[in-house]
């Protein structure tokens, strides 16, 4: 299990257990994670899953595709470096420890 903390747009943070392999989209939602809709099921069609990663952790990630890079224009907070998409990031050892901050809408 690869251990994850959501910091919540109150500032509050959730530590959640994920299995490797599921996004974080996915995780999220099985741990009710404020401020995750994923209106469009991890399709990367609607930017209701925007999460702000550490940017150290980010360049270790896969790099962010041209759909996904188009679609975070159309997030409801302000887009910060470290935006990504988290249906768009699959659970691995990398995210073992990771803060993922949910944005606060503006």
């Amino acid at each position: 299990m690869t251990n994850i903390t959501f910091i919540l747009p109150d500032g509050s943070k959730l530590a959640c257990n994920a299995s490797e392999g599921l996004s974080l989209m996915e995780v999220a939602l099985q741990n009710s994670v404020t401020g995750i809709i994923a209106e469009c099921n991890g399709a990367a069609a609607c930017a209701t899953c925007h999460v702000i990663i550490d940017e150290k952790l980010s360049s270790e990630l896969s790099p962010i595709g041209e759909h996904e890079n188009d679609m975070l224009d159309f997030t409801a907070s302000a887009r910060e470096p470290g935006s990504r998409l988290s249906c768009q990031i699959k659970v691995d050892a990398r995210l073992n420890g990771a803060l993922i901050r949910i944005p606060t809408e503006l």
